[in-house]
């Protein structure tokens, strides 16, 4: 071998060392704390997993009847015009931060609003957009959240902090001049919102959320601020979605007389609700009425796959709706399900096969059309393995259900480790939709997941969703996933020895609390964004949250409960757990607040245990930019290679 052929292989060779050894560098907003190197190779061996985009429908334009839609093409949602279905995906907003919300003006559709936030932070400002630029709405500085357009398109309707940072008060204004901006109701507490105007103008609905199975429907005089209830507001039943009905009754969603979430109408005079849908078992999550209300298309949850079908309000007819994938209705903010002026349905969702794509039905044939087809970095999507439903009773007989994927087992024989993975909320629910960069954990690595619904779960009837109500039911829930154990540990194609738990928001907190229970059955935890002390969490969340939240978990300021929520709190429980920890947060969380993963890495490394922190300081509750989402997935790679599958 001549010199310079020596020269050129070992330069290669040396170039191959080098590669293998290269690291991926953390993205410049995001600290890496207690981490080892990410290797490049595992950059790349995932980059296909990341590299699915998903289409939220947003809603339509009825000036040339296109399709709003939501995607990304670079590292943020941004928005998108679809003109017909399969049609190119045109670009018209381009902006830094994610754009997770837009709404035409109903009429003419000229006027196309806006709303977003910076850095995650959840405090939303409303925008015009036109031209591909941004015109500011609202104040730059409260929470703001879009209610409705008036019939005419003339105003919109929301509510904004403004006043006090915590009271949601009511304000309308024409979005073409925002100096029409005026507040129409001053009202107490954080949960109100405008659901509807009146045909003429005069009036508008507007929902005063206190819990997810309390609130209650007012009326308002936009010409004098007068508001009348005209549910109880004492009573304990939720109301969503109040639209003003051509007969002068109003459409709702309600749990009213019933364990289950249904579609009717309510009588203003009387007060007396009128359920029209018929199911009995299962919720209705999203509704749309036709312009003329010869129809009515609804989701109903079934056992969280989201059934669509159109009911007849004259007739009572119900059709079922066969066209669609069997999977999950997308929501981004505003109405889920939308009805053109045309009389077209539009919808998004995913499935175990399809990453999040736009749809359109015809109302009369039923006949559906697909507007997207998102792209999922080349990989072929019937590889992704469909769920198994697991059904189980509690430690007390209460029966409850969640969704097991399988690894292949051809590729991957004999007995898989597994990541229990808890829902957040806690008035969440696990549902069998697309599951993005995890099918890498299941496809490559051989890693089942097990998405379970624990009791405090939405979609199985307000009693169910109950069962977890103030700090002394807090922990059944976590006991509940003792009895998931105890199921799974028992399947022969699970490796009971390699079993880890996950947990995003609440189901951080659920994450920890398993770790402070079940670190004898357990290799390993990661717990994102993460309540790790339930007293700190009340104290410091934003203060149009806190009551909204001390409904469900319970109240620090009264003696007793504080002193329980201390109990319970896995921070005060630290020395119990015994498996390693990965800890991610975002640093302008408005929800969970970044010292909640701080105090608890401190405390776990204070007793010699493991913590891996990922802390992106431009994000909020989520990680919603490309580069730090990557990377923080990376992370968790190589943890669950770490600390579930043995490799070093």
């Amino acid at each position: 071998m001549n010199h310079l052929l020596r020269t050129l292989l070992g330069l290669a060779l040396t170039a191959a060392a080098t590669a293998a050894h290269a690291e991926v560098a953390p993205p410049a907003a995001v600290l890496a704390d207690g981490l080892p190197p990410i290797p490049a190779a595992t950059a790349e061996a995932t980059r296909p997993y990341l590299e699915f985009r998903s289409a939220n429908f947003l809603g339509w334009n009825p000036a040339d009847r296109s399709m709003l839609i939501k995607t990304r093409f670079g590292s943020t949602d941004q928005l998108f015009r679809v003109a017909a279905p399969e049609g190119a995906r045109r670009q018209i907003s381009f902006e830094n931060e994610p754009t997770p919300f837009a709404t035409h003006a109903p009429a003419g559709g000229d006027a196309l609003v806006v709303q977003k936030d910076v850095g995650g932070d959840e405090f939303y400002q409303l925008y015009r957009l036109q031209d591909g630029r941004l015109t500011l709405l609202t104040d730059g500085r409260s929470r703001n959240w879009f209610g409705a357009w008036s019939r005419d398109g003339r105003l919109i309707g929301y509510s904004s902090t403004r006043r006090n940072g915590a009271d949601a008060d009511l304000y309308v204004m024409d979005p073409r001049d925002p100096s029409t901006e005026r507040r129409v109701a001053t009202v107490s507490g954080g949960g109100w919102n405008i659901s509807d105007f009146s045909p003429d103008g005069t009036r508008a609905l507007a929902i005063d959320r206190r819990s997810i199975d309390h609130a209650a429907i007012h009326e308002v005089d936009l010409a004098s601020g007068r508001t009348t209830p005209l549910t109880d507001p004492a009573q304990a039943v939720s109301y969503a979605d109040a639209r003003y009905a051509a007969d002068g009754r109003i459409w709702v969603l309600s749990s009213r007389d019933s364990d289950f979430v249904r579609l009717g109408k309510l009588d203003p005079r009387s007060g007396a609700f009128a359920a029209l849908s018929p199911e009995t078992r299962w919720d209705v999550g999203d509704y749309a009425v036709a312009p003329d209300e010869r129809f009515v298309v609804y989701a109903v949850n079934e056992a969280g796959v989201s059934r669509i079908r159109v009911l007849d309000p004259a007739g009572g007819a119900v059709r079922d709706v066969e066209g669609l994938p069997a999977g999950v209705l997308h929501w981004s903010f505003g109405d889920t399900i939308q009805v053109a002026p045309w009389g077209e349905i539009g919808l998004s969702l995913s499935a175990a096969g399809v990453p999040g794509d736009a749809f359109s039905i015809d109302p009369d044939t039923l006949a559906v059309r697909r507007w997207t087809f998102s792209e999922a970095g080349g990989l072929d999507l019937a590889r992704n393995r469909e769920p198994e439903l697991v059904e189980i009773e509690s430690f007390d007989g209460e029966p409850m259900s969640g969704f097991l994927y399988r690894p292949d087992p051809g590729r991957f024989p004999g007995p898989r480790p597994l990541i229990v993975d808890i829902h957040g909320g806690p008035e969440g629910q696990s549902r069998p939709g697309f599951l993005g960069a995890d099918n890498y954990l299941i496809n490559e690595l051989g890693i089942a997941i097990f998405l379970p619904n624990v009791r405090g779960s939405s979609g199985y009837g307000k009693r169910f969703l109950g069962l977890d109500n103030g700090p002394w039911k807090r922990e059944d829930s976590v006991r509940d996933v003792g009895a998931f154990l105890d199921a799974l540990q028992r399947d022969a194609g699970l490796d009971a020895g390699r079993f880890a738990v996950y947990g995003f928001s609440y189901g951080g907190y659920m994450c920890y609390a398993s770790a402070v229970h079940y670190s004898e059955r357990l290799r390993a935890a990661s717990c994102a964004v993460a309540i790790s002390d339930f007293v700190t969490f009340l104290e410091n969340t934003q203060k149009y949250r806190q009551d909204l939240r001390r409904v469900e978990y319970g109240d620090e300021r009264v003696p007793e409960q504080r002193a329980r929520l201390g109990e319970i709190s896995p921070l005060r429980n630290v020395e119990r757990i015994r498996v390693p920890l990965m800890v991610a947060t975002g640093g302008n969380d408005p929800r969970v607040p970044a010292s909640e993963a701080e105090q608890i890495v401190a405390a776990v490394r204070a007793r010699g245990g493991e913590a891996w922190h990922v802390l992106a300081r431009n994000e909020g509750h989520g990680f919603h930019k490309r580069e730090n989402r990557d990377f923080i997935f990376w992370a968790g790679v190589e943890f669950w290679k770490h600390a579930l599958l043995g490799e070093r």
